[in-house]
């Protein structure tokens, strides 16, 4: 069995993404989504530092220093594109105009919590951002994460046990084994990487799982390769 590597879990966020939405992507892994988007696709990308329109540099674009992300990387602008400052900008976030926010995480839980802002009282550097107003604002919260820790304990919980960023927001949650929706305090497949049966998911998820239908098989190129799971 074979899990996603980064690049593909951000092209299954792409992919999914509805056309000509307004999207959020969160500082660190869901930055990644923009590599996969089309400019067909008509998706609108915001940047809590004030933009709403933007892309990745072409090869041959110079980067301009006053045009970042919230992430601190180089972007242009898309045509019709908005600069704003920040009172606007969280004045989109939380007045309900995301379609689509999409976040990194340390722990999801069965019923939607999310905590993404703090590993705890020895956390170095806690910092939660924007991300409580994306969690709560957003018409939809979608998470990006690894199914594990690096020391292999589950981050799809029964219950969080760091602090919150929100509670009841996490609408669905992609991970390198597969993607689940999150219903009636359960985690619900919507798609397993090949070679993972629903049956074992008891050995990755800590929470509750509930299979409704079918259970699609991912079907991504292999570049990057996908990493292996230890048996």
């Amino acid at each position: 069995m074979k899990r996603l590597a980064r690049q593909q879990m951000a092209a299954l966020v792409a992919r999914d993404l509805p056309k000509n939405a307004v999207v959020n992507l969160g500082i660190g892994m869901p930055t990644q989504v923009t590599d996969h988007l089309a400019a067909e696709h008509g998706v609108f990308l915001h940047s809590e530092n004030g933009i709403l329109g933007m892309r990745l540099l072409g090869a041959d674009e110079s980067p301009d220093s006053d045009l970042i992300n919230a992430s601190k990387q180089f972007i242009a602008l898309t045509e019709g594109a908005a600069i704003f400052d920040h009172a606007c900008s969280f004045a989109i976030m939380r007045g309900g105009h995301l379609d689509v926010s999409v976040l990194g995480a340390f722990e999801v839980s069965a019923s939607g919590d999310l905590a993404n802002w703090s590993l705890g009282p020895n956390d170095p550097l806690p910092s939660v951002g924007g991300a409580m107003d994306l969690a709560i604002g957003a018409r939809a919260l979608w998470v990006m994460m690894e199914a594990r820790t690096r020391e292999g304990q589950p981050r799809l919980v029964p219950h969080c046990t760091l602090p919150l960023t929100g509670a009841g927001v996490v609408n669905r949650v992609y991970t390198d084994i597969g993607v689940f929706d999150l219903r009636d305090g359960h985690f619900v497949p919507r798609a397993l990487v090949p070679g993972l049966d629903a049956s074992a998911l008891h050995e990755w998820i800590a929470g509750p799982v509930r299979l409704v239908g079918p259970v699609a098989v991912i079907d991504l190129p292999r570049t990057p390769p996908l990493k292996e799971i230890p048996t």
